[in-house]
């Protein structure tokens, strides 16, 4: 497999998984734990970020280039990385929707940038091998999240899940800084390949 491939695999294991802590806790955080907090307000959350990805990753996909994918990985996860950190010092649901606002544009930025690359560096004998590979690591470990979060959340409380939701996912975000140095390694090789073909002309 692609060292690339792989890169962006064990990014997204750290961020999805370290997520998948705190997805069936969030209702009951927000709900009895917020000003404010009801599940009309968990609905407006998932809305906001639901509605600006969509909006900004078809917006993104259309008019990046391909030399700012990288960049767009690598903000775009650093910025949902900084959620659960607001989520530790929320008080009512104003930092809620805020999350939600950073979320949504966090992945609008990532997604595009993350399946172009991821399918640029498939194997072309592999694909879909490649691609159950991603799907049933990151499933497993989402999973495996859930049921731990919740056992996290009942005996610590919120904050140290979220605290430990925010280092995982920052965790990936540095993982995704492997990206530039394995690009710059094949623009090099590309470079030097090119000029070789001149000087033998």
């Amino acid at each position: 497999m692609n060292r690339i491939l792989k890169l962006l695999i064990f990014s997204d294991i750290f961020v999805l998984t370290g997520f998948g802590l705190i997805a069936p806790i969030m209702a009951i955080f927000i709900k009895d734990n917020l000003v404010g907090g009801s599940i009309a307000a968990v609905g407006i959350a998932t809305t906001i970020t639901l509605l600006v990805r969509c909006i900004l990753q078809l917006f993104f996909a259309y008019y990046a280039q391909p030399k700012h994918r990288y960049a767009m990985a690598i903000c775009g996860t650093f910025f949902i990385s900084v959620v659960p950190f607001i989520y530790f010092f929320a008080t009512n649901v104003n930092y809620i929707y805020f999350a939600s606002l950073l979320a949504g544009i966090g992945s609008g930025l990532a997604n595009p940038a993350w399946f172009s690359l991821f399918a640029a560096n498939l194997s072309k004998k592999q694909r879909g091998w490649e691609w159950s590979i991603y799907s049933s690591s990151v499933g497993l470990g989402t999973a495996a999240a859930a049921f731990f979060g919740s056992i996290l959340a009942f005996k610590f409380g919120f904050p140290p899940v979220f605290i430990a939701v925010g280092i995982l996912a920052l965790i990936g975000c540095f993982i995704l800084l492997g990206l530039t140095k394995k690009e710059a390694e094949k623009d090099k090789i590309k470079i030097i390949t090119a000029k070789n073909k001149l000087i033998h002309h």
